[in-house]
């Protein structure tokens, strides 16, 4: 049995590490929305398209972030069905 134990453990560390990455990943949305709302601002005055361009490569990277999250959330809710089949 000692297969089972260590399939747990792996499948145990695997989550908690999951889980760790979302408070990271929740920090670095809300970084990139604050400097998208600081640059915010600015493109509303400014007829740069450089300006422009910087806020929408911001808020893609807003949704990728969003993204991944949701890919880790996947992960850990599929990997907590595998663990009660063990």
């Amino acid at each position: 049995m000692a297969g089972f134990d260590e399939d747990r453990a792996a499948m145990a560390m695997a989550h908690d590490k999951a889980m760790q990455a979302m408070g990271p990943l929740q920090q670095a949305h809300s970084a990139v929305e604050e400097a998208r709302a600081a640059l915010l601002g600015i493109t509303e005055t400014s007829a740069q398209a450089a300006a422009h361009d910087a806020l929408a490569l911001l808020s893609r990277a807003m949704e990728e972030i969003v993204g991944v999250q949701q890919t880790v959330s996947a992960a850990v809710q599929t990997s907590e069905g595998v663990a009660t089949n063990l």
